[in-house]
């Protein structure tokens, strides 16, 4: 019987554990999304402690509830949007501070976007429309969506996508899900100006050399739109439990037990809670049996923690994006949205020998990220972030690299000939270029930095897989525009 060998912990507990957000993506341990306020569209969500008060609005769109009562908000369908804002947002305060956000001091809006559990593109739309009409009223910067639509993933000219594109025309950075099916990703998430987040899995480190890719949704849409644009932590995510329910009680139970030794280890073999499907039995049984019944429970139940389990999909790994674009924005306001969007896109770290489109430009690389935009970009330089342009017969180009000698374009204007096209450095690391325009049609183009290193144009939507495993930046050029 177990009551004679109960000096020790029944389990090593830390081989469940999963390491948190900060230290997965190594990133700034200060920046915290201070100022800055995260709204989450999703299907349900219920008032965690790791929030705190930092909820500032919660609308329902689907008329379930009136408002965010932990009484009333234990539907199963509320722990998706718990655990997405908590991941993203969370203190950590039921973990010691372990499994806290990157933003955890960011405030955060909450809407719901179901009815009965049932997400409704109706109230995905509605959603958005809100955003825009109350974005000034809760200063809302950053919009995170981990709902799709029912909508074709090749119609850009949907009112879902058409409604993001507008957010983020007023200056909200709108972040999404890509899927989690292969196939292409659906509004919002094809939207070209969307930041687009799709997964990769590691139980450790997300280091480009370690990680796996997650079967998330991506691919080229209409021919010009790859997406994801970054991939991040999709799996062994850490999330909070939804309190009050069966799996939260059992978790509870299995933890304290896996953790207690002597008379309260014995205590809690005789008080095995009901309802929450464990042997009743326990005491009778010895350590071995204990043991696998507790590992078994707790490997089901995914628990990394007391109050906590690991959760899986791009539903998790957007929310990490958005976590880092609320750092991005605490070292630096001025940031719009498409600064930020270049920002992620230039630091992210390719995972080689992988799917390219799969993965977009890589794993988020959230210290890097923070660097940049504390150390590079200011008000000028925001300001003259653009796509290529066409005006008096002329075609011109920018680019922002602080830390490039040199910089020229190539492209099938010019047959990709070096050292013909060479950027001018204005100023602050702005690099700009003109050019007589081509003929109308369609061009691949590229930057080459110092004679090595390859860009595509982040300022560009637009981009299509070349030969070389990356990307080529696409401009269309009509008769109306020469």
């Amino acid at each position: 019987m177990l009551a004679k060998d109960c000096e020790k912990p029944l389990v090593d507990f830390s081989k469940y554990a999963v390491p948190s957000t900060q230290e997965r993506l190594k990133a700034d341990v200060n920046a915290r999304g201070r100022g800055v306020t995260i709204a989450f569209l999703d299907s349900g969500f219920y008032p965690h402690p790791d929030l705190g008060d930092r909820i500032v609005a919660y609308v329902d769109l689907g008329g379930d509830t009136t408002d965010l009562s932990p009484h009333k908000n234990r539907n199963n369908w509320n722990w998706h949007g718990m655990m997405t804002s908590v991941s993203a947002c969370g203190n950590g305060s039921l973990s010691g501070g372990k499994y806290r956000g990157l933003a955890s001091e960011a405030k955060v809006v909450l809407i719901k976007c179901s009815r009965n559990g049932a997400i409704c593109d109706d109230l995905i739309l509605k959603g958005l429309h809100w955003v825009r009409d109350n974005a000034e009223k809760y200063h809302i910067n950053i919009l995170n969506i981990s709902v799709g639509s029912e909508f074709d993933a090749k119609l850009l000219n949907c009112e879902i996508s058409q409604a993001s594109e507008e957010l983020v025309s007023r200056g909200i950075l709108v972040i999404a899900a890509a899927g989690n099916d292969r196939s292409l990703p659906r509004p919002p998430a094809n939207a070209p100006s969307v930041l687009t987040v799709g997964g990769c899995v590691s139980r450790n480190t997300c280091s480009p050399e370690e990680v796996e890719l997650y079967s998330s949704s991506f691919g080229v849409i209409l021919d010009l739109v790859v997406k994801p644009e970054v991939i991040a932590p999709a799996a062994w995510v850490a999330a909070p439990l939804l309190p009050g329910t069966v799996q939260y009680r059992r978790a509870e139970y299995c933890y304290d037990l896996a953790n207690s030794t002597g008379g309260p280890l014995l205590n809690l073999l005789n008080e095995v809670p009901e309802g929450v499907g464990i042997p009743e039995d326990l005491y009778e049984k010895s350590r071995e049996e204990v043991c696998k019944t507790l590992d078994e429970l707790l490997i089901k139940d995914k628990v990394v923690g007391r109050h906590y389990q690991h959760a899986d999909g791009t539903s998790f790994a957007a929310p990490t994006v958005a976590s880092i674009a609320a750092q991005l924005l605490e070292v630096n306001p001025q940031l719009t949205p498409a600064a930020i969007r270049q920002i992620f896109m230039s630091t992210a770290d390719r995972v080689n020998g992988k799917d390219l489109l799969a993965q977009g430009c890589g794993v988020v690389n959230a210290s890097r990220a923070v660097e940049q935009a504390h150390e590079a970009w200011n008000h000028d330089q925001i300001c003259e972030l653009r796509p290529p342009l066409v005006a008096d017969g002329k075609l011109s180009f920018v680019f922002v690299n602080y830390t490039a000698k040199k910089v020229e374009l190539m492209g099938d204007f010019n047959e990709w000939t070096p050292k013909q096209y060479y950027f001018q450095e204005m100023f602050d690391g702005i690099w700009k270029v003109e050019i007589d325009a081509p003929a109308p049609g369609r061009y691949r183009y590229k930057f080459r930095v110092d004679e090595k290193d390859w860009f595509e144009d982040p300022a560009n939507l637009y981009r299509k897989p070349n030969v070389w495993g990356t990307y080529d930046s696409i401009l269309n050029i009509s008769e109306s525009e020469v």
